[in-house]
């Protein structure tokens, strides 16, 4: 039987681009590049090697957005992964990461479960690192996050897992089914190829709406369900521009700093 593999991928704006409305106070999407998550793109890079080494696993890519998702999820299929499930619906619209994992574990469910789960360790328009331990906790499955390297043991029960700490790291041994998040020192991702890209244009990607997912919209999943509320996003005001001080010695950089302080009301 085939080791069955789901990765969770986001498409996200491109945050070199992106732009608050000045009214709404919200992201603007509109017009803005989308380009697929990076901790999602080593996550998925992973769950490759592994099919690299073990030929009979399967690779599924799920994701949960709008209808323009199924771009990031062609360019999932054409690095390597055997099929990808979209979860689109305005039910769903506003769903915040409690509301998001909901439906990706009614997703994961649906496909019949997996013996592994890959996902990002978060995305870069909400940096919340959230969703792929909620839905490890609503599957009931152990979890280990910020994981920088990893080794399956060959029966494909057992996964010994270097964990990065803000100090170190840790080893910890974990037995699957289980939820793994990535982190860029995982690995480098690799590109499409061009059998691949035609490959995958030619396959369907099935949408499933919260009716298909069997999700409560009024509960479970969408804006009213979900417990956070954004009350507004913005962008910093820019920092004014820098100036160089110049002196013969170190006396003369200090003397200058001190009066470019007191100028400023700063001393």
């Amino acid at each position: 039987m085939a080791f069955k593999i789901v990765v969770c991928a986001k498409q996200v704006p491109d945050t070199n681009e992106i732009k608050i409305d000045p009214v709404k106070k919200t992201l603007m999407r509109e017009g803005v590049p989308s380009i697929l998550n990076h901790d999602d793109a080593n996550a998925l890079e992973e769950a490759l090697l592994i099919k690299d080494k073990y030929p009979d696993t399967h690779i599924t890519v799920i994701s949960m957005g709008p209808p323009q998702a199924k771009d990031m999820l062609i360019e999932c299929l054409a690095m390597g992964a055997d099929e990808a499930v979209l979860a689109s619906d305005r039910a769903l619209g506003g769903s915040d990461t409690w509301a998001t994992s909901n439906a990706l574990a009614a997703v994961i469910d649906k496909l019949g479960g997996c013996d592994l789960i890959f996902a990002g360790r978060q995305a870069i328009d909400g940096d919340t690192a959230q969703v792929g331990p909620q839905i490890a906790e609503k599957m009931d499955i152990p979890q280990v996050t910020y994981v920088s390297e990893l080794e399956i043991s060959k029966d494909m029960k057992r996964i010994t897992v270097k964990r990065a700490l803000e100090d170190g790291y840790e080893l910890i041994e974990i037995d699957t089914p289980c939820m793994l998040t990535a982190i860029k020192e995982l690995n480098t991702p690799r590109y499409m190829s061009i059998s691949g890209i035609f490959d995958a244009c030619k396959k369907e990607i099935p949408v499933w709406g919260a009716a298909d997912l069997g999700v409560d919209v009024d509960k479970e999943v969408g804006l009213d369900a979900s417990p956070t509320k954004v009350f507004r996003s913005f962008t910093p005001a820019p920092k004014g521009k820098g100036e160089m001080l110049e002196g013969e010695t170190e006396c003369d950089l200090a003397k200058g700093l001190l009066v470019g302080l007191k100028s400023k009301h700063v001393i």
